[in-house]
């Protein structure tokens, strides 16, 4: 019962700290993790009690589903060097140096724990990283370099780490197999999260019902995680490729239901797990305490060592990789950094969370042998102090990183864009109402107002498409618009408490009276 109430009050903190993080300008990661560390430092509190081995299957597929959802193949093919430089590459990079420097450091820890352990804080959590990210109102092609790294740097991480475990565990270790089975992993992850997301789309289609689509929704990332970890693939990967596989094939144009009914629920998901995934992190640093039990002080120094490792390692491979995809840039290509401001934004956004307290928590208790796991106390201490570093000082510090450097946050060329691509949807619909005038023979008085008001969107969006006395005219009828649409507001609010009031009389169907309410509240949400 005690476990259920801190689950309610994480819950319910996810909740509240989304307004104080918008006030505060503090990511509501940071300060879910933050909140996690208070509460874990009350004796009042009880310790959470959650096996390691549930962490990445119940939290990682939804966060990682929502953050891929909103992505394209296409656009990810458009980072695919900073995929392979960041997420690859880097990873590697990072997991050798600090599994070099932890050997040095404490020469009993055998080389395969150590590369455990630089396996597991390697990897920059994707739902920090654009949390973080969008608050700061990063560039768009910075956030795409986030969210691309993000969501691929697990499966190498992931891979290695496990081999690495094993090497441990069982005492052997080859390279050749290791290869292999990354090779392997990623293959089984495509076909799994490919299947999933055709399967998926056939079934949609089938239960034509908002409500049932997203919920359907909500189980694909969960099956295509274990189908994938099952197959001995990459779950990760797997929930990863059905997430653009869906979104690929989206819903018909004209699916408005499912659309708000989608993106509201996947919002609310995003929200709560986000916030039990970062006060997790907090909460378990009472049993990350309590495993290494007096001997924590005497850690500080070498989890210092491997946070300076972690931070430097990105930042020297990220200059020269930087370098080296400006040289291979295109001319049409917007995908990497084009400037060192934005190199050490991106530096300093390289935040762990998640994945790495998960594969810290699951490093197994012995060996084969049933002697206990090397230095285990010390693995998990090290990588709960990269977390909370990277989560709360480079968190916390990075807004005021990216006003001391003074990057343009690029919300001139956001606002340009959007304005382009209202431009290119209200000429499509003015060329379909001339269809419609040939085919149907519209009246003319009709086909008149509504190009007029097509106009009108188009001039208040682009004045500078159109004449200045043009623009004047279409600014006052915007007005008058605006006057209208109002009044037409104040006529649906009338008629929902209308529709409420009668569902509340004796005898009346409630299913009817919302099935109503529903319609009258698409109405409100068109404009």
């Amino acid at each position: 019962m005690a476990q259920l109430s801190l689950l309610f009050l994480v819950l319910l903190a996810s909740v509240v700290t989304m307004p104080l993080a918008r006030r505060t300008g503090v990511p509501q990661p940071v300060l879910m993790t933050l909140l996690g560390v208070v509460m874990a430092l009350v004796p009042q509190i009880p310790n959470v009690k959650v096996d390691p081995d549930l962490i990445l299957p119940l939290v990682l597929p939804p966060l990682i589903f929502a953050v891929a959802r909103r992505s394209t193949v296409k656009y990810f093919r458009a980072n695919l060097r900073s995929i392979l430089l960041l997420a690859v590459a880097l990873v590697i990079v990072t997991t050798t140096v600090v599994a070099g420097v932890v050997s040095w450091l404490v020469p009993a820890v055998p080389l395969a724990a150590a590369v455990a352990l630089g396996a597991l804080v390697s990897p920059p959590d994707p739902v920090a990283a654009v949390a973080v990210a969008g608050q700061v109102g990063l560039p768009r092609r910075l956030v795409s370099v986030l969210e691309s790294e993000g969501l691929f740097n697990d499966v190498t991480a992931i891979v290695i780490y496990s081999l690495a475990v094993e090497a441990v565990v069982d005492g052997s270790f080859s390279t050749a197999d290791a290869v292999w089975r990354f090779l392997l992993s990623a293959l089984v992850a495509v076909l799994v999260g490919v299947a999933l997301g055709w399967a998926n789309a056939r079934l949609a289609g089938i239960l034509d019902d908002p409500t049932l689509q997203v919920a359907l929704n909500l189980l694909v990332p969960f099956a295509a995680y274990v189908a994938a970890e099952e197959a001995h693939g990459s779950g990760v990967l797997a929930v990863v490729v059905c997430a653009l596989y869906l979104s690929d094939r989206a819903a018909d144009a004209d699916d408005v239901a499912y659309r708000l009914v989608g993106n509201a629920f996947w919002e609310i998901v995003e929200t709560l797990i986000t916030g039990v995934a970062f006060g997790l992190i907090g909460l378990e640093l009472s049993t990350v305490l309590a495993d290494v039990k007096g001997s924590w002080p005497g850690m500080l120094g070498d989890a210092a060592v491997v946070i300076a490792v972690v931070v430097v390692v990105r930042l020297l491979w990220l200059l020269p990789a930087a370098w080296i995809s400006r040289r291979l840039r295109r001319d049409d290509e917007e995908d990497t950094p084009i400037s060192w401001q934005e190199t050490v934004v991106l530096w300093w956004s390289g935040m762990r969370g998640v994945a790495t307290v998960a594969l810290a928590l699951a490093v197994p208790l012995t060996l084969a042998d049933g002697s206990p796991f090397p230095d285990r106390g010390e693995i998990v201490f090290i990588a709960f102090c990269v977390v909370l570093f990277t989560l709360v000082v480079q968190g916390l510090s990075l807004p005021w990183m990216v006003r001391l450097l003074g990057l343009d946050t690029g919300k001139d060329l956001h606002e340009q864009a959007v304005r382009q691509l209202w431009w290119r949807a209200a000429k499509a619909g003015l060329v379909r109402l001339g269809e419609l005038e040939e085919q149907e023979r519209l009246p003319a008085e009709l086909v008149e107002r509504l190009r007029e008001r097509q106009h009108d969107r188009l001039a208040r969006l682009c004045p500078e498409r159109y004449e200045e006395e043009e623009a004047a005219e279409a600014k006052q009828r915007g007005v008058q618009w605006r006057e209208a649409f109002a009044v037409e507001q104040q006529m649906i609010a009338a008629s929902r408490r209308e529709v409420l009031a009668a569902r509340s009389e004796a005898g009346a169907d409630p299913g009817i009276a919302d099935h109503v309410l529903r319609q009258l509240d698409l109405q409100s949400a068109r404009k």
